[in-house]
């Protein structure tokens, strides 16, 4: 029976509370790094990176919080708005939809791309394509064509998660290939239903008090997998996350959210993940 780990985005909160999830649930005797595939979006293309590499994630964490000491990036919440309506307009078929928030991506006065780049690759101690199965997100910004990143696409990992994490409208498009790319979460906060096949399932989500319900549900329909467990932030941990989960100061304040919150999952969580 295989096993599949599904990360979703949440910005910086969402990566420091995912890493203080596995690590909480390691020190609980219930290793979700063991999966035998990983898919990760936007923030969770980070973590699976991390995990996927066999990097210390405490330590990984910890670098953050002494590196990453800049301000919270501007978020222009109008367009932000805009591009939630078109990709929730049920007249639009998605890839349309995904293709016309593309749009506004490329033509967003965000032109850093370089900088951008480098520090999601000061994130990645390791910045090679792991030997397993780890699937990164993405969407073509020009055509809303979803994309899925392995070790086998090509693409230089660090530039995968790069786009993976690229937010329209706060950070640039990615270009791999001579083509420019934006955050996978465009199509989805999760893309669980890339899990189907696996026996075991555990889909952190940590935006899960915040997105609509309908979206993970058919994806997990999707995927059909026989045992299943999806973590949110509870309450306390979505209280940490405030308004912007983008803020570098939640680097270490949502790790620490995410390692009390995994003390009382073991039990669920080796329920589905032990064999």
């Amino acid at each position: 029976m295989t096993s599949a780990l599904v990360l979703g985005g949440g910005g910086v909160a969402g990566i420091a509370w995912e890493a203080g999830i596995v690590t909480g649930l390691r020190q609980e005797g219930v290793d979700l790094g063991t999966a035998d595939s990983i898919v990760g979006t936007s923030a969770g293309s980070v973590i699976g990176t991390l995990i996927a590499t066999g990097a210390d994630l405490e330590a990984a964490i910890a670098h953050q919080v002494a590196v990453d000491t800049g301000p919270a990036p501007v978020v222009d919440l109008d367009g932000v708005m805009r591009a939630f309506a078109i990709l929730f307009d049920p007249s639009l078929e998605p890839q349309e939809a995904r293709r016309r928030v593309g749009q506004m991506a490329l033509a967003a006065p965000v032109d850093h791309q370089a900088a951008r780049i480098a520090a999601i690759g000061e994130r990645l101690p390791i910045k090679e394509w792991p030997d397993r199965d780890l699937q990164i997100t993405a969407v073509d910004a020009e055509t809303g064509e979803f994309i899925v990143w392995d070790r086998a696409s090509g693409a230089p990992m660090v530039l995968a998660v790069a786009s993976s994490c690229a937010v329209p409208m706060v950070f640039p498009p990615v270009e791999i290939g001579g083509r420019r790319y934006v955050d996978g979460g465009v199509r989805s906060p999760t893309n669980a239903d890339l899990a189907a096949g696996a026996g075991t399932l555990v889909v952190l989500e940590p935006l899960g008090h915040l997105s609509p319900r309908a979206t993970l549900e058919a994806e997990l329909r999707a995927a059909g997998t026989p045992r299943s467990l999806v973590i949110q932030p509870d309450e306390a941990a979505a209280a940490v996350f405030g308004e912007n989960v983008l803020d570098p100061a939640l680097w270490g304040p949502a790790y620490k959210a995410g390692l009390a919150q995994a003390a009382g999952l073991a039990e669920p969580a080796r329920a589905v993940w032990t064999p």
